[in-house]
């Protein structure tokens, strides 16, 4: 790295330190449960937690992207998802540099996330889902805490844009 690299890396870390430890925060959280999860699982050698009639917590390893779809045991397949990811993050990366401080919240978020599944995909080839939300026989997608905080910060930021626009009008 070139010493005008090294400084542009340093500055945008000082400038946005909070917002990384938002990040590492949210990829610490979405470890640490699906730790627990998975240990609970093994320990227990059971498939399934019943822990109230709209909630149950269940271990599927999801090889596919989101919610399960295009699920594929293709190494090419593993090799294009995990590209795809790193390239999404790169531009929530590049996005996050240049956006402001209210849209920071929101990518910090995603981007935290997005490493939580990313890690998952690296070390165990799929990413484990575990909360199971449920309406008598209506069972909606299994999703893991990762999958919440991106969802989360995809809805901040379509709000901030939402509202950004009405306001500049």
């Amino acid at each position: 790295m070139t010493g005008l690299t090294v400084e542009l890396f340093k500055s945008v870390i000082k400038k946005n330190w909070i917002f990384f430890l938002i990040i590492l925060v949210c990829f610490l959280f979405d470890r640490l449960t699906k730790i627990y999860v998975i240990d609970f699982f093994l320990n227990y050698k059971t498939d399934s937690y019943y822990y109230n009639p709209f909630l149950n917590f269940v271990l599927l390893w999801n090889t596919g992207i989101a919610f399960g779809l295009m699920e594929s045991e293709s190494y090419t397949y593993h090799i294009i998802s995990f590209l795809i990811i790193c390239v999404v993050i790169f531009l929530f990366y590049w996005f996050f540099t240049s956006s402001s401080k209210l849209e920071k919240f929101p990518i910090s978020l995603v981007i935290g996330g997005a490493l939580g599944n990313l890690y998952d995909r690296i070390a165990y080839n799929a990413v484990p889902d575990f909360i199971d939300l449920h309406y008598k026989d209506f069972h909606w997608f299994v999703f893991n805490v990762s999958d919440i905080i991106i969802t989360l910060g995809i809805i901040l930021l379509l709000l901030n844009d939402l509202f950004s626009k009405k306001n500049a009008q």
